[in-house]
């Protein structure tokens, strides 16, 4: 019987282990993760609005519908 609680509580604390550095790894993704979807949204948004060519001193700006 005492072999047995050895081995149950060593089994425990290394699942504990792998967890916590699983969790620690992907934690430390979750800043360029972050930086990554603000990137995509600017890209989206500049993808989105169609550039304007840039318009001539003497020219009027574009009259709206």
């Amino acid at each position: 019987m005492d072999g047995t609680a050895i081995i149950i509580i060593l089994a425990i604390a290394g699942v504990a282990s792998v967890l916590l550095f699983a969790l620690k790894g992907l934690l430390d993704q979750v800043p360029d993760v972050i930086d990554s979807a603000g990137r995509a949204r600017d890209s989206w948004q500049r993808f989105k609005r169609p550039e304007q060519p840039p318009r001539a001193d003497d020219e009027e700006p574009p009259m709206a519908a």
